[in-house]
C-alpha cells in the first residue's frame, strides 16, 4: 500500500523516526542520489523513502560497486557522495573502493546499518565492530547512539569530508536508532568558506621568478580539480614558461591536455621521475602527493639541487617527504589569484626569457604528439590491435568533451598521450590501486554530470571485479558506454615479471595465475545478461565507428577490443 500524504506530513512534524530525521537532513544538505544495496538493518531507511521523490535510491548489487559509484558522483559533481551499506560484511565488501576514495580524496559521507543496539549483547547475526573496520579507510568513524545526535554528526559528516584534505567519513546507523522517535530540530547546513589565502606569497613570488628560465617544472597535482584552478595554472605557466606535468599515478588530470604548455603525466618509478626532472632547478608542485611511487627503484624521485615549492590546502602533506625552501598553507585557485599579479611583477624585467622558455616548450610539446602518432602509424596494421592503436582510436571517437573514466592499465598511458581537450575535468583514473573501481564510478559519474554520456574504459580482469555496475546503468538508463580492452591476461604483471631478471618465471616465461583464456570469458554474454547491446572489435578501423554509435545511442552499452600483448 502506497504511503498517504497524511503519512508523510505525520512523519516530518514532532515524533519523527530517526530515519526520517536522516532523510530531512539529506534533503536539506542537497543530496539527490543515496548509493546503497540494502539488507536486513537498512530497511527502516529504505521505508522511510517512501514518499520522498527529492531523494533517489540508486541500486547496486554489491557494495563495492557501491561505494565506486558515490565516488564517481562526488567527483564529477563536486559535492559529496551518500552511500548507505549493509552492516559489517557490506561495509568489508566496499573496503577495497573506500581504500581507493581514501588515497584519492573523495569526499565521502558512508553510512552502514547495524544491529539494534538492544540486541548486541546477545552476539546477533548481523552485528560487527563498523567503527573499528572502517577507521583505517576514513577520516574519521562513529556510530550514532540517539536519534537526537543525527542533526550534529550528519552535517559534522558532510563538512568534514569537505575540509582539507578532503575524504571519507563513517557513521554507524543502528535499527533502533533509525527506528527510534525524536522531535529535534534538524537545523539547516552551515556555510563555510574554504576560499583560504596562503600567508607568504609575495616572498614566493620573488623565489619563482629568480629561478632560471626554462628550469621551473609545474606539476599539477588532484587538489587542483577540487579547487577548480586548472585557468590560474595555466595563467601561471604563461607567465613562467614553464611545462605542467600531471601527477605519476593521478585521479584525475586536472588542467585542459589541449594547452600548449602540457607535458604530460609524470612516470611512477622514482629513478624515471628523477630522470624526467634532471633538467630543472626546481618543481611548483600544486597539490600532494603528486610524485607517487609504485615498485621501488633506488634514490629520491627529486633530484639532488632541485628545490621544491608547494602549494596545498593540506597542511600536513607540506615538507613532508622533500625538504623545501618554501611552501605554503591554501586554497590553490585563492592563492593563485593573489600570486598572478605578484607573479607577472616580479618576472617582468626577464619577460623576453620566459617567453622563449614557453615556445621551447610548445615546441617540445609538438614533438612528442608528432612521436605518438609515429608510433601508431608503425603499428596501424598488426595483425592484432596493438594498446597505442586502441587508445588512439579510442580517444579520437570519443573526442574533447565526454567525460573519460579509465581503469584500462594496460592502454592508460597511451589514453593520456592521445588526450586533446579544452575541458580540465574530462579525465578521471584509478589512484588508489584497488581493482573494480571503474565500471561503478562511470555511473556515478554520469549522475554528477546530470546523466551525461560518460565512456569508462577497463580492462578484462579488472571488468570482472564490479561487472554489477552494468546493471545499475542499464536499470537507470544511463548514457555509459564501457569499453572493455582485452588481452586476455593480467598483462601488468607479467610485464613486471619480465623485467626482473633474477625470477624464474622470467627465464622459464612461464607465468603463473595470469591468463585468463582458458575458458575464455564471454564479454559479450555478460553484457548482455546484464541488459547492454554489445559488440566485439578486433579490427583497428571498426574500433572508432563502434564507440561512436554507442555513444548516439544514448543508452548503455559495452564495447570489447581485443588487443594484443605487447
Amino acid at each position: 500500500m502506497a504511503i498517504t500524504p497524511l503519512e508523510v506530513a505525520a512523519r516530518r512534524t514532532g515524533g519523527r523516526r530517526g530515519a526520517d530525521i536522516l532523510l530531512e537532513i539529506l534533503e536539506s544538505e542537497g543530496v539527490r542520489y543515496i548509493f546503497g544495496n540494502p539488507g536486513t538493518t537498512e530497511l527502516p531507511l529504505i521505508d522511510a523513502l517512501q514518499g520522498r521523490p527529492d531523494l533517489k535510491y540508486i541500486l547496486a548489487l554489491q557494495e563495492a560497486s557501491v561505494v565506486a559509484m558515490a565516488d564517481g558522483y562526488a567527483q564529477a559533481a563536486g559535492r559529496p557522495g551518500f552511500l548507505n551499506l549493509h552492516t559489517a560484511g557490506g561495509l568489508g565488501h566496499g573496503m577495497g573502493n573506500l581504500l581507493n576514495a581514501s588515497v584519492s580524496q573523495t569526499p565521502l559521507v558512508v553510512t552502514a546499518g547495524q544491529q539494534d543496539s538492544r540486541h548486541t549483547i546477545s552476539d546477533p547475526l548481523l552485528f560487527g565492530d563498523l567503527v573499528s573496520i572502517a577507521t583505517p579507510a576514513v577520516k574519521w568513524a562513529q556510530e550514532v547512539l540517539h536519534a537526537d545526535q543525527l542533526p550534529v554528526l550528519v552535517r559534522r559528516a558532510f563538512n568534514d569530508s569537505m575540509a582539507a584534505p578532503s575524504g571519507p567519513v563513517f557513521l554507524s546507523l543502528p535499527m533502533d536508532v533509525m527506528e527510534e522517535t525524536s522531535d529535534v530540530d534538524v537545523g539547516s547546513p552551515s556555510i563555510i568558506n574554504r576560499d583560504s589565502i596562503a600567508g607568504g606569497l609575495p616572498e614566493l613570488a620573488r623565489a619563482l621568478a629568480e629561478i632560471t628560465p626554462g628550469r621551473l617544472a609545474i606539476i599539477a597535482g588532484d587538489e587542483v580539480h577540487g579547487a577548480d584552478a586548472a585557468a590560474q595554472v595555466a595563467a601561471v605557466a604563461e607567465i613562467l614558461g614553464a611545462p605542467v606535468y600531471g601527477a605519476s599515478w593521478p585521479s584525475r588530470i586536472p588542467f585542459a591536455t589541449s594547452c600548449s604548455l602540457w607535458a604530460g603525466n609524470m612516470p611512477t618509478r622514482a629513478t624515471d621521475i628523477a630522470h624526467r626532472l634532471a633538467d630543472y632547478d626546481a618543481i611548483f608542485a600544486l597539490g600532494g602527493k603528486s610524485l607517487i611511487t609504485i615498485l621501488y627503484s633506488e634514490g629520491s624521485p627529486v633530484p639532488p639541487g632541485c628545490a621544491v615549492y608547494q602549494v596545498s590546502a593540506d597542511a600536513r602533506d607540506l615538507g613532508r617527504t622533500f625538504q623545501t625552501p618554501l611552501s605554503l598553507v591554501g586554497n590553490i585557485r585563492a592563492s593563485l589569484d593573489v600570486l598572478l599579479p605578484l607573479l607577472q611583477q616580479a618576472t617582468q624585467p626577464r619577460r623576453a626569457e620566459f617567453t622563449a622558455a614557453r615556445d621551447h616548450v610548445i615546441a617540445a610539446r609538438a614533438s612528442r604528439r608528432a612521436e605518438a602518432e609515429g608510433l601508431v602509424a608503425r603499428h596501424r596494421d598488426d595483425p592484432v590491435v596493438a594498446p597505442c592503436v586502441a587508445a588512439h582510436e579510442v580517444v579520437r571517437a570519443i573526442g574533447p568533451r565526454i567525460a573519460i573514466v579509465d581503469e584500462a592499465i594496460a592502454t592508460s598511458s597511451y589514453t593520456r598521450m592521445f588526450l586533446d581537450s579544452d575541458w580540465a575535468a574530462q579525465y578521471s583514473f584509478l589512484r588508489g590501486g584497488a581493482l573494480g573501481w571503474g565500471m561503478p564510478a562511470a555511473v556515478g559519474a554520469s549522475l554528477g554530470l546530470g546523466r551525461e554520456p560518460v565512456v569508462c574504459l577497463v580492462g578484462d580482469g579488472a571488468a570482472l571485479y564490479s561487472p554489477q555496475a552494468l546493471w545499475t546503468a542499464a536499470h537507470e538508463g544511463l548514457p555509459v558506454t564501457f569499453v572493455v580492452m582485452n588481452n586476455r591476461e593480467y598483462n601488468v604483471l607479467k610485464g613486471f615479471m619480465r623485467g626482473q631478471t633474477h625470477y624464474i618465471s622470467a627465464r622459464e616465461g612461464n607465468f603463473l595465475a595470469m591468463d585468463l583464456c582458458n575458458p575464455p570469458i564471454d564479454y559479450q554474454a555478460m553484457a548482455t545478461s546484464y541488459g547492454l547491446d554489445s559488440r566485439l572489435i578486433t579490427r583497428a578501423t571498426d574500433i572508432a565507428p563502434a564507440i561512436e554509435a554507442a555513444m548516439a545511442s544514448g543508452r548503455p552499452n559495452l564495447v570489447e577490443i581485443v588487443i594484443s600483448t605487447i
